[in-house]
């Protein structure tokens, strides 16, 4: 497996983003894709050029595989929807929480245990997928609850029978702990807000087991199930995607197409700096620009010099004239992290910079 490119020490995370001389898709041997806000909308609708930057990139020899913390749906309902929205895949190309937890579980549990399943099918075909039968109850013998996003019609009920379970001390495992998750309409609570229900019911005494990004066992999943050599993570989230792929020891794009911003780009922790940034998906044809430190408090990229002065980050460069805006947010990341990691820094007020890129 491929170590984190110029990553720094686990501790200290990255100063700048990095750079790289060929494409993204000749440098890595597999994709690590994230789906909601990277290869299609909460809505489902493809993301621009989404379509066309996965089929180039496959095309030039490229491993495409999508991994999701949602536990709801199946490894073959999201490869039928990514192939109608033109980009094929097979079940076998799709690595889901539920089959992390899965996992974690028949590797706790005797083989042909009954499992307490709170969540959609997903966590069920993964439970069937390592021999252990699923139930519904928790008067049905349970050795262990497994909890999971079931969508916005998730049954009160439900979340009633993971708390007698959980309260009478069977072992508990969630596929993910994402507090939200994105819909058509808007944000919605996702399963990390049901675990708090569950946790709250039972008196806050017990803490499950978690699977999903950031933590490290979607990671193994993922490199088990797409034999990567040289994986690259590709999200749009910097708390699940990003910090995933820091604790899994790799590199990371960001695409600047879903959740996080440029400002919140700029006040990344360490454990949440991208190895690279792109506007989309296309940044995975291309190679990156290198950012410069030039030994007078500055960092540079392309036709851009970002530095900070009395707490705010100063850029000087011309749009318009080679100075791509995106070389710009390269080059501010540069000096925002590098401020905020000095002895006593903090993150410098990006206000001005971002005005003058339009961002």
């Amino acid at each position: 497996m491929a170590v984190r490119n110029g990553q720094g020490g686990r501790d200290g995370g990255r100063k700048s983003p990095g750079g790289s001389a060929v494409a993204l898709s000749e440098a890595y041997d597999t994709a690590l894709l994230d789906l909601d806000g990277v290869v299609y909308f909460a809505g489902g609708a493809a993301i621009p050029y989404a379509v066309e930057a996965l089929g180039a990139a496959r095309a030039g020899g490229m491993h495409l595989a999508y991994v999701t913390n949602n536990a709801l749906r199946t490894p073959g309902e999201v490869a039928e929807h990514l192939t109608e929205l033109g980009v094929p895949a097979e079940a076998g190309d799709v690595v889901t929480s539920a089959q992390a937890a899965a996992r974690m579980v028949a590797e706790d549990v005797p083989a042909g245990s009954r499992v307490l399943v709170i969540g959609g099918e997903g966590l069920r075909v993964a439970l069937r997928e390592r021999g252990l039968v699923p139930v519904e109850s928790a008067d049905d013998d349970p050795v262990a609850v497994v909890q999971g996003y079931g969508g916005p019609g998730m049954p009160w009920a439900r979340f009633a029978e993971a708390a007698y379970a959980v309260g009478r001390g069977v072992p508990w495992y969630a596929s993910n702990t994402d507090l939200t998750i994105p819909g058509a309409r808007g944000i919605g609570p996702g399963n990390g807000a049901a675990v708090e229900v569950v946790r709250i019911a039972t008196g806050h005494r017990v803490e499950p087991k978690v699977a999903g990004k950031p933590l490290p066992p979607m990671h193994r999943e993922t490199v088990l199930r797409t034999g990567a050599e040289r994986p690259l993570v590709v999200g749009d989230r910097l708390d699940t995607d990003i910090e995933g792929a820091f604790n899994g020891g790799v590199d990371s794009l960001l695409v600047l197409t879903g959740v996080t911003d440029v400002a919140q780009l700029l006040a990344a922790v360490p454990e949440h700096r991208p190895t690279y940034v792109a506007a989309d998906l296309r940044g995975l044809l291309t190679g990156q620009p290198e950012v410069v430190e030039d030994g007078a408090g500055g960092f540079v990229c392309g036709g851009w010099r970002a530095s900070v002065s009395g707490g705010e980050l100063v850029l000087d460069g011309t749009p318009g004239e080679g100075a791509d805006a995106l070389d710009g947010v390269r080059a501010l990341c540069g000096a925002s992290w590098s401020a905020a990691d000095a002895p006593g820094g903090g993150v410098p007020d990006a206000g001005k910079a971002l005005a003058l890129l339009g961002v």
